[in-house]
């Protein structure tokens, strides 16, 4: 029989992120909270997002609300990368940078992770930004998945291409 396997991958789902982008924009630009501090949420680039408000605790509230959305659309927010609060002129902005892929330090990480505790006869490679896991038992890899889920990264994690 032949080794089953899946992947490890750091992926972040930009449609999501979109839709959640746009509900905080709307939320920002209705609630009464925010009238008149300028405070705004826009796309800066393909991964980056920029908020702008006229104080520094309204462009915290508005990355907190769009922290919200994003749980709310099942997004982790591993994959935010938020810079502290800068003074551009007269506004505050916040820049966040999206992460996305597994760097091949923390490929190693849970890759040594899976040798020293996971179940004998498994094998795990790296292949480019993404850990493809291998093993003769199903039941070996869903041990695997439980192993790694219960582990703190400071990036999101998800399983793809089970077969």
């Amino acid at each position: 029989m032949a080794d089953s396997s899946f992947d490890i991958v750091s992926k972040l789902d930009r449609q999501e992120v979109d839709n959640a982008l746009g509900q905080a924009a709307r939320e920002v630009a209705t609630r009464f909270d925010f009238k008149g501090t300028g405070a705004t949420i826009e796309w800066k680039g393909e991964k980056a997002i920029e908020i702008t408000a006229s104080a520094d605790d309204r462009a915290t509230a508005v990355l907190d609300v769009f922290k919200d959305k994003l749980v709310k659309r099942g997004v982790s927010l591993k994959v935010l990368d938020a810079s502290e609060v800068r003074q551009s002129g007269q506004q505050s902005k916040i820049d966040i940078a999206l992460k996305e892929g597994i760097t091949t330090e923390d490929a190693k990480k849970i890759g040594k992770l899976i040798r020293d505790e996971g179940p004998k006869g498994v094998k795990a490679q790296v292949q480019g930004d993404e850990l493809r896991v291998s093993s003769k038992k199903r039941d070996d890899l869903q041990a695997v998945q439980r192993l790694v889920k219960e582990q703190d990264y400071d990036f999101a994690v998800q399983f793809t291409n089970y077969r």
